[in-house]
C-alpha cells in the first residue's frame, strides 16, 4: 500500500513533494493526469489523496468519478487562492480539505506526515 497518492503535473512543485516525502521517510507516489490517479488507486490503495486542482489533465474530473464509485480515502487537494467555484466542486467531490496552494506548502510536512497513523 502507498502511503500517499498525489497528482501533481508541476515539476518544481512535485520535486519539493519528493524530498519532503524522502526525509519524512514517507512513501509517496505520484501521477501526472487523472486518468493515471485513477488507475493508481485502483491497483494500490493509499492512506492518502493529494490532488493539485490546476493540473492541466482532469484532476476534478477524477475526483468526481472517485467520489461515485464511493471512495473512502482521504482526499486533500490544493490550488490558486482565488479560484472558489473550484474549491466547491472539489468539495462536492469529497476532498476533505481544499487549501490554497500557500497554506498547502506551509503544511505539506504535516500533511504527509499525516498519512502515517
Amino acid at each position: 500500500m502507498a502511503q500517499i497518492l498525489a497528482l501533481v503535473d508541476d515539476i518544481f512543485f512535485l520535486a519539493k513533494m519528493q524530498e519532503t516525502a524522502r526525509k519524512l521517510g514517507i512513501e509517496l507516489k505520484t501521477v501526472g493526469s487523472g486518468d493515471a490517479l485513477l488507475a493508481e488507486a485502483a491497483q494500490t490503495p493509499a492512506r492518502l489523496l493529494i490532488v493539485d486542482l490546476n493540473a492541466r489533465q482532469g484532476a476534478l474530473e477524477a475526483l468526481e468519478k472517485l467520489h461515485a464509485a464511493g471512495n473512502q480515502t482521504p482526499v486533500i487537494a490544493f490550488l490558486s487562492h482565488v479560484q472558489v467555484e473550484l474549491a466547491e466542486r472539489a468539495r462536492a467531490a469529497g476532498c476533505r480539505q481544499v487549501l490554497p496552494r500557500s497554506k498547502f506548502t506551509q503544511e505539506l510536512a504535516a500533511i504527509l506526515a499525516s498519512a502515517r497513523s
